[in-house]
């Protein structure tokens, strides 16, 4: 078939973004040597770029997707390309990146080719719908994009952002990095570091603007507790002696050590329960998304305080 033949595929190439698989051109008639002889372009695998002219970020993105998606596998979008699409001010922007990152489930049978690398995962999470997209979770994008960074400065930058943008808490990070087997690498170690210092600073503040703007009594803050003359308790982040009730951040992560982390947090509440003391967790994430919630909880607690027994005599000093 000559290139100035006429194709049924005008509504076609008139639309954007101009990329098909071979699949989809032969259901509109289109055999593999017609596409050949069409000013088109295979740019990967089996997809075809309707025009001759370079390919746009949104069609580099959609065809990275049905070369992936092909045989109706899931795909989604991860790792720089994701958080670019997320609008991170750290990540490149997409034209800037050499590959496109493509998270698909451990059993697909796909190399990575061209500029699109094959991401796989045991578990796949849910795919985010951005600028009509399928997108990994922001926490499992910046962990794919981690894997592929030697620079510190950048990956402190992602981590940062992540949590201060809003996009996900700490823990969710700290998790997907855990899974990856990224927390060997020191640089990524630091990283961490620096980011549950950051996320614990954030959580803080979120519990100081719930008791302030909720009304509730002023507790004593990052206080420690000690018996009379007897060992070391263990620190909590507001505590109110009048009524012996304790609230604390729970900013652990899924970690190394993190069984040895866990017993001393239970023997901690334990230990204090008792003694008489209400002990109250609460997640970052509950104290930026539901606030009014905690905040009923904490007052509950101090209004049932005047009906109970009443708590070992304890020695309140700040941390």
């Amino acid at each position: 078939m000559n290139q100035n033949a006429p194709l049924p595929l005008t509504h076609l190439t008139g639309s954007r973004p101009r990329v098909l698989t071979l699949a989809q051109l032969r259901e509109h008639g289109v055999t593999a040597s017609d596409a050949a002889e069409r000013p088109w372009q295979q740019i990967l695998p089996g997809v075809f770029l309707l025009h001759s002219g370079p390919a746009t970020s949104e069609e580099r993105l959609h065809a990275a997707l049905l070369y992936a998606g092909r045989r109706g596998g899931e795909a989604m979008i991860t790792g720089m390309a994701a958080l670019a699409l997320y609008r991170f001010s750290s990540a490149p922007p997409l034209l800037a990146l050499s590959h496109i990152d493509v998270l698909v489930p451990g059993t697909r049978r796909l190399r990575s080719t061209g500029d699109v690398r094959i991401v796989r995962s045991h578990a796949a999470p849910r795919s985010q719908e951005v600028t009509g997209l399928p997108v990994a979770p922001v926490a499992r994008a910046v962990a794919d994009a981690v894997a592929q960074l030697s620079d510190a400065g950048t990956v402190r930058r992602l981590l940062s952002e992540a949590v201060r943008g809003g996009h996900c808490e700490p823990a969710a990070v700290v998790r997907e990095l855990t899974v990856a087997r990224l927390l060997n690498r020191p640089h990524v170690v630091d990283a961490v570091e620096s980011l549950l210092a950051e996320g614990r600073a954030m959580a803080e503040d979120r519990l100081y603007h719930l008791v302030r703007g909720y009304d509730l009594p002023e507790p004593v803050w990052n206080a420690d507790l000690r018996l009379p003359g007897g060992p070391h308790l263990g620190g909590v982040d507001a505590y109110w002696p009048e009524h012996s009730v304790a609230v604390e951040i729970d900013t652990r992560a899924p970690r190394q050590g993190e069984d040895e982390q866990w017993s001393e947090c239970v023997r901690k509440r334990e230990t204090l329960e008792r003694l008489g003391v209400t002990v109250i967790h609460i997640t970052p994430r509950k104290l930026r998304d539901w606030p009014e919630q905690q905040a009923a909880v904490v007052r509950t607690a101090l209004t049932a305080s005047g009906g109970r027994e009443p708590a070992a005599y304890l020695v309140v000093l700040p941390r």
